[in-house]
């Protein structure tokens, strides 16, 4: 691996004479520790962004799942409402029927009367 360092103008002049790979070498460890510094602080700000997130995702879990007791709870009650309106619509049917019925007998008799 090839690795390439720019420094501005003063700085070069000031490693001039100097000898370049010892002075990398006595400072690799320093570096080396700062890039794993960096590295943990950057992990702890990305595993703090996804717990915010894991908590937003579980708030929302939590409504979805109120929500789908309550759809559950309404259905519940809307086929307990749907059971006792066919019930009602058959005695009403039941009752229609019957008075269809009378009052067919009645028609039927009033007409044997006037003849």
């Amino acid at each position: 691996m090839k690795v390439t360092v720019v420094l501005p103008r003063e700085k070069f002049k000031s490693l001039k004479g100097r000898d370049v790979k010892a002075l990398i070498k006595e400072n690799l460890p320093k570096v080396e520790e700062t890039l794993r510094a960096e590295r943990e602080e950057f992990l702890r700000e990305k595993i703090g962004k996804l717990e915010e997130k894991l908590r937003e995702m579980e708030n929302q879990l939590d409504e979805l799942r109120a929500f789908y007791e309550k759809a559950l709870n309404d259905k519940e009650l809307m086929m307990t409402e749907r059971d006792k309106l066919r019930k009602e619509n058959e005695e009403l049917r039941k009752r229609l029927e019957e008075r269809r019925s009378s009052q067919d007998v009645n028609n039927s008799f009033t007409e044997r009367e006037r003849r």
